[in-house]
């Protein structure tokens, strides 16, 4: 035991062979993936250590997976350190009060608001989306574009574009108006905002993107196009947006949108884990910027629709239980069985 020989083989019965190096052993040794025809072939790798690690996936594409971090929520982490550094300093120097004081629930009286994942709210949703454009543009790493999505090339009206519409970067306050403008005239919901940054982000990592000054109108209507398409029942047209723009085609809505799903390579699904997950990466990118959710004392009359949607959701729940052991019931009528003492002879 411990020797490099085994004990049914003698030293003797085969011949040493010289030292070589390490170098020498990998010539003598290529890793080659070419099928040989006799049985002392080179080892063929196998299939699962050539695929692509699931965490490389998952970083790759946080539009499709509910555990990769969202994108916009990486690049704002560094304003807001900077923001909470400042906060501090000034909070030791006494030059501001900081930010406003925030609303905690007590043994009295309990603070919510009137956002949840399946309801979300429109206005605060929309400042969170367009916050997450913002981030996106402004912590860009080029201004990768493609021709489709230039408003020089393709304009959404005819006032003449600025020579440096490229160079300036637009304000949150610019994105929040051109979008709120589309949600208000199409008459959109909430969760259609959310889809909308789910399929952005999906667009820069399929195509390889960056959304820069030049073209985050355009990327940001196809968006909104597509989402308003999948999520909504009754979808608004690409004629109706043209009535809402009022000098771009219906032809170039349509190669617009033809274009986008060709980028997304088709994928339009959109897993409730990965919406539940940019919904409550919205909620923590409006916290670290001061974008509070609006809270409101609870009272009686919204405690008794909050413990009657609560009841709805746990019938709801047991009938799925039951549901789900009804596939046992052939083993029901077990129970009643009698077995009859064994007779030994």
């Amino acid at each position: 035991m411990g020797n490099t020989v085994s004990c049914c083989v003698s030293p003797e019965s085969s011949p040493k062979l010289p030292s070589r190096q390490p170098a020498e052993r990998l010539e003598e040794f290529p890793t080659s993936t070419e099928v040989s025809d006799d049985n002392t072939g080179p080892y063929l790798q196998h299939i699962s250590d050539r695929e692509v690690p699931d965490e490389l996936a998952l970083e790759s594409n946080p539009s499709d997976h509910a555990r990769a971090s969202t994108i916009f929520l990486s690049k704002s982490q560094t304003d807001v350190r900077d923001k909470r550094k400042s906060n501090h300093i000034n909070h030791i120097s006494h030059v501001s009060p900081g930010p406003p004081l925030k609303k905690y629930s007590s043994c009295s009286t309990i603070f919510i608001d009137d956002s949840t994942v399946s309801q979300p709210n429109l206005k605060s949703t929309i400042k969170c989306v367009t916050l997450a454009i913002y981030y996106h543009i402004k912590k860009r790493d080029s201004d990768r574009s493609l021709d489709i999505f230039d408003e020089k090339l393709h304009p959404l009206s005819k006032e003449p574009v600025p020579d440096d519409y490229a160079y300036v970067d637009p304000e949150h306050k610019l994105i929040y108006r051109f979008v709120r403008t589309l949600f208000s005239a199409a008459q959109l919901t909430a969760e259609c905002a959310i889809v909308t940054l789910v399929y952005l982000e999906r667009l820069l990592t399929y195509a390889e993107l960056d959304i820069c000054p030049a073209n985050w109108k355009r990327i940001v209507l196809g968006a909104i196009l597509l989402a308003s398409k999948v999520w909504d029942d009754q979808a608004v047209w690409n004629v109706d947006y043209c009535q809402i723009l009022k000098d771009i085609t219906v032809e170039d809505m349509n190669e617009m949108e033809r274009q986008f799903l060709e980028l997304l390579q088709f994928n339009i699904n959109v897993p409730a884990s990965v919406y539940a997950k940019y919904y409550f990466d919205l909620r923590q990118l409006a916290d670290d910027n001061n974008l509070n959710f609006p809270l409101e004392p609870l009272n009686n009359q919204r405690a008794q629709k909050l413990e009657a949607i609560s009841r709805l959701c746990e019938d709801k729940y047991k009938d799925l239980s039951k549901a789900a052991m009804r596939r046992s019931l052939s083993a029901d009528n077990l129970i009643g069985v009698r077995h009859s003492n064994a007779v030994l002879s």
